[in-house]
């Protein structure tokens, strides 16, 4: 049986009569990476803090590794790693003073400070070169509060929005970072905008909104409870007389359908070649993650 290295249970948190989250339930197994994703607004960020220990959920519970957030929170703390959106560091500091600071807070010696240090620097391709922090780019500068998240060599991270507001370069090279650690054996937790980079790096998926659960799993079971395949059939035909099928369309000259039901494709392939006529192109139309999520945030998506 797979090892559960987090149990969240019942987890809710209201401020005054507003309620951020409502009644999450999750399991994450080690080593896996668990996206939460959703609109503003959905608790994605409070549930994350729940998670990190920085506030306290009003009910429910959180265990990691066997250990209750409630009650060992600060052993717990001791083996996460964790990533706010926006993440304010000591810009008159340099690189490895800043990461340094932070090695002495978590008891780690000079000796293996600078070890990671090291180390760290070379995989996130960071070459700071003595530089003060405030002298670096957004893009470097999110790689150092990265850094600064794994100086304690954690067995989870919990990341908010890692990617966030970088160019596409940066962004990329911080996903295949992400997918590394996983490869490292760490369990990572994070949240994104980017539904791409969701689908193609989560083992499993937590969609919410207005603070609860819509859906979780993998990429495919969500696309086959709320996904509908389609298929779009280009014929051409001297005309469409005697053709009541479906809906067509006409593209450069030839007729165009799309449709979920694959025997209308078939009946009118049958009808094409009745009239003499020819199948130009027939393809399947698998939806993405972010146009299933679009269609549960209530935004139609129509098919060219």
């Amino acid at each position: 049986m797979e090892q559960k290295i987090i149990e969240v249970n019942g987890l809710r948190k209201e401020y005054g009569d507003f309620v951020a989250v409502e009644n999450l339930n999750f399991s994450i197994g080690k080593g896996e990476i668990f996206g939460i994703v959703g609109p503003n607004g959905a608790g994605k960020t409070t549930t994350l803090k729940m998670l990190g220990g920085l506030i306290r959920p009003s009910r429910g519970n959180i265990a990691m590794k066997g250990l209750d957030m409630s009650r060992d929170s600060v052993e717990i703390k001791s083996f996460l790693g964790f990533l706010p959106e926006e993440s304010p560091l000591y810009e008159g500091m340099s690189v490895d003073d800043y990461l340094i600071f932070f090695a002495e807070l978590y008891g780690v010696g000079k000796s293996e400070a600078k070890k990671r240090i090291r180390n760290l620097l070379f995989d996130l391709s960071l070459n700071a070169d003595g530089k003060r922090i405030g002298d670096l780019s957004k893009g470097m500068k999110r790689k150092v509060a990265i850094a600064r998240s794994l100086i304690n060599d954690p067995d989870i991270l919990i990341y908010d929005e890692p990617a966030s507001g970088l160019d596409p370069m940066t962004s990329r090279y911080i996903t295949d970072y992400v997918r590394s650690l996983k490869k490292a054996g760490k369990t990572v937790i994070f949240t994104a905008h980017n539904l791409y980079q969701v689908e193609s790096l989560c083992d499993n998926i937590l969609i919410m909104k207005n603070g609860t659960e819509i859906i979780q799993g993998t990429a495919e079971h969500i696309r086959q409870e709320y996904g509908k395949i389609q298929y779009r059939l280009e014929f051409r035909v001297d005309n469409l007389a005697g053709y009541g099928l479906a809906e067509v369309k006409q593209v450069n000259g030839d007729y165009v359908i799309v449709t979920d039901d694959i025997d209308i494709v078939n009946n009118t392939t049958k009808w094409v070649a009745a009239r003499g006529g020819d199948i130009v192109e027939m393809r399947t139309i698998v939806p993405s993650l972010e146009d299933i999520f679009l269609s549960i945030m209530g935004i139609e998506l129509f098919a060219d």
